[in-house]
């Protein structure tokens, strides 16, 4: 995707990847008078989706970025997938993903700028039972700090879809690093126990992996 309205380091690196701005979700829970933090979880398993129609597995730097930050935090990486930059598409795997057993959270990449064809924001919001507005605050503050006033094409956005914690990021690898270092990394394993707290199980709403399509593709991606 392309964000023609942004022309900064964080937008469009010339492969149809959209500028965006970052995202943190405040996972703390400062009406409880009790450490929330005793739910903390100290490895997750991240599902990482690509929103590209012009990339390909091969040629995926954020998402490349994304999996490789996870890892290197001592987390994992459940499934990696590149999907074209379409409504139903988006919404599908992000629902998809969500619901699946062996998955915590979900971090995609590109969608998130203004031009016709950034659908992702909107592909997720009708899935998110929980909305992380404070995510898309943090992300474009943060991003202010780089690119200037050009941080208000960002759409960036987060959310709880069933009990999974899921962060849009843009689709530049600038952008992508800002989003997961200074925010998705530090607080993912706080969301993913505070969203998860008290369910054992998620009952029949979640998904088993699709068999071989688990791990296709290049580092165990699933091509969409």
């Amino acid at each position: 995707m392309t964000d023609r309205g942004e022309q900064h380091d964080h937008g469009d690196d010339g492969q149809g990847n959209d500028h965006d701005g970052h995202d943190h979700g405040d996972g703390h829970d400062h009406g409880e008078g009790h450490d929330h933090h005793h739910h903390d979880v100290d490895s997750v398993a991240v599902a990482v989706v690509t929103v590209s129609s012009s990339r390909s597995a091969d040629e995926d730097p954020a998402g490349d970025y994304v999996a490789a930050a996870f890892k290197e935090a001592g987390h994992e990486v459940a499934v990696r997938e590149l999907i074209p930059d379409d409504y139903d598409s988006v919404q599908g795997t992000v629902d998809r993903l969500a619901r699946r057993k062996d998955t915590d959270a979900v971090v995609t990449t590109g969608g998130t700028g203004v031009t016709p064809d950034d659908v992702t924001p909107e592909a997720v919001r009708g899935l998110f039972a929980k909305p992380l507005p404070g995510f898309g605050e943090l992300f474009r503050r943060l991003s202010y700090d780089e690119v200037g006033t050009r941080t208000i094409g960002s759409r960036a956005t987060a959310g709880i879809v069933t009990t999974t914690p899921v962060f849009c990021l843009p689709g530049s690898e600038n952008a992508v690093r800002l989003g997961v270092d200074e925010v998705i990394l530090p607080e993912v394993g706080h969301l993913v126990g505070l969203a998860g707290r008290g369910v054992d199980e998620r009952g029949e709403e979640e998904v088993e992996p699709e068999g071989e399509k688990a791990g296709e593709g290049k580092a165990e991606a699933d091509d969409a």
